[in-house]
C-alpha cells in the first residue's frame, strides 16, 4: 500500500464536524446531561485558581479560547476529549459543576488580574451581596461568547477519540502518562477504573510502596496498580514484545476495559493478599535497595524492585496457601546480589529492556 493509500484509508476512518457554540449553549448541554465532562477527571486536571480566573478574564476581554474537542457517543452524548479544564471552569463559575457523586461544587470566586483588578472576589451571582456579583449585562456577555467545538462523529472508528486524547494530552501538558491512561479508562469503562482506584487505596499497598505525596498526586500509585494487573498474568513470551512501556500499558488496560474479561474477584484477592504479606514480612523496605555492605535497606521506592518482588510474590501467591514463603525477607535482599537483576536494572536501562528479565526472575525467586 502506498503512502497516499494509507492516508486515504486512515482519513476515511474518522468523521468530523466543527462549528461555534455560545457559552450559554454549552451550559444548557451540561445541565441537560448532553455533554460528559467526566467528573472523575477532576483529580487529574489540576488548574489553579489563577488559571481559572485568567480564563474568565479572556472571555470578558474577547480573547479567543482554544476549541473544545468532543467525541459523539452512540447515545448522542458528547464525551469531552480536550478542553475539560476550560468547560469545568466555566461551569464552576456559573455554579452548576458537580463532583463524582453528583454533589454541587462550590462556585468559583475570581481573583484580581493585571487588566481587571476589580474582578477580585467577584462571583457569577452572589445572593447575599449584589456588589460581588457580575451584572446582568456581564453575565449575558459571557453567555453569548463563542467557543469552537470539533466533533468526532459516532460513525468514526471507535479508537479515534482515544488516539486523539493521547495526542492532545501528552507532551507539554501537566498530565502524567498515568493520568492520561486513567482518563481513557474512565471514558472506556468507569466501573473498571473505580475498581482499580479502590485497589490503589488498599492500606497494605499504600504502606509498602511508601510513595511521596507528589508521586501520588501524579497518579503513580495507579500506575503501579496497572503494572501489577498487566504483568501478573502476562505470558512470559510476550515480555520481549513490549516496546515503549507507556504505550504497552495503555494498550493492555484498554483491552481489559473493552473485553471486561479480567477476573476481578481473583485478582483483587491476590493483590490484597500480596501486599498484606509483604507489609507483614518486610514493610516499606520491600521495594528499596538492599545495601550489602551495610546489611540494610536504603533509599526510596524503586520500580525495578517492585517488578521482581511484588509480581514474583503475586505470581506464586496462590501456592502459598495462606502462609508466607520461607525466608521472604532474605529472598528480597538477595536480588541485590543477583547479576541477572543488577545487570539489567541499573540507571539508563529502558523498561522494555529490563522487564523481560525482572518479571521471570521474580517468578522463579519467590516460588514456594
Amino acid at each position: 500500500m502506498s503512502l497516499q493509500e494509507e492516508i486515504d484509508s486512515q482519513r476515511s476512518e474518522i468523521r468530523t464536524d466543527a462549528y461555534s457554540m455560545s457559552i450559554g449553549e454549552w451550559v444548557s448541554l451540561y445541565e441537560g446531561g448532553e455533554v460528559d465532562v467526566h467528573p472523575e477527571f477532576q483529580r487529574f486536571f489540576r488548574w489553579e485558581p489563577e488559571q481559572k480566573t485568567k480564563l474568565i478574564e479572556s472571555i470578558l476581554l474577547g480573547i479567543p479560547i482554544p476549541p473544545i474537542f468532543v467525541a459523539q457517543r452512540r447515545d448522542g452524548i458528547w464525551d469531552v476529549v480536550d478542553g475539560l479544564q476550560r468547560l469545568s471552569t466555566i461551569f464552576q463559575f456559573v455554579g452548576i459543576l458537580k463532583d463524582e457523586e453528583s454533589k454541587p461544587i462550590d462556585p468559583l470566586v475570581l481573583d484580581a488580574t493585571k487588566y481587571l483588578p476589580s474582578m477580585n472576589g467577584k462571583k457569577w451571582e452572589d445572593p447575599y451581596d449584589a456588589g460581588n456579583s457580575f451584572s446582568p449585562a456581564q453575565r449575558l456577555a459571557i453567555k453569548r461568547s463563542k467557543i469552537d467545538v470539533s466533533i468526532i462523529l459516532k460513525e468514526s472508528d471507535e479508537n479515534a477519540k482515544y488516539e486523539l486524547f493521547q495526542r492532545l494530552n501528552t507532551g507539554g501538558t501537566p498530565l502524567s502518562p498515568q493520568e492520561v491512561r486513567n482518563s481513557i479508562l474512565v471514558m472506556l469503562n468507569r466501573d473498571l477504573y473505580r475498581w482499580m482506584r479502590e485497589l490503589s487505596q488498599d492500606d497494605a499497598f499504600k504502606d509498602v510502596i511508601a510513595l511521596t505525596d507528589r508521586a501520588i498526586e501524579e497518579q503513580y500509585d495507579m500506575d503501579l496498580v496497572t503494572r501489577f494487573l498487566v504483568f501478573r498474568t502476562l505470558p512470559q513470551e510476550e515480555l520481549v514484545n513490549i516496546g515503549e512501556m507507556g504505550d504497552f500499558l495503555t494498550e493492555k488496560v484498554m483491552t481489559f476495559a473493552r473485553q471486561n474479561t479480567l477476573d476481578r474477584v481473583r485478582e483483587q484477592a491476590i493483590f490484597r493478599g500480596t501486599f498484606a504479606l509483604l507489609r507483614e514480612s518486610i514493610g516499606s523496605d520491600a521495594f528499596r535497595r538492599f545495601d550489602i555492605a551495610k546489611q540494610r535497606f536504603l533509599g526510596g521506592f524503586l520500580v525495578s524492585s517492585f517488578e521482581v518482588v511484588s509480581l514474583g510474590v503475586a505470581f506464586n501467591f496462590e501456592d502459598y496457601t495462606g502462609a508466607a514463603p520461607p525466608n521472604l525477607k532474605d529472598r528480597v535482599a538477595s536480588i541485590w546480589s543477583n547479576p541477572e537483576f543488577t545487570d539489567n536494572s541499573g540507571s539508563g536501562v529502558r523498561a522494555s529492556s529490563r522487564v523481560p528479565y525482572t518479571i521471570p526472575l521474580g517468578r522463579r525467586l519467590f516460588a514456594k
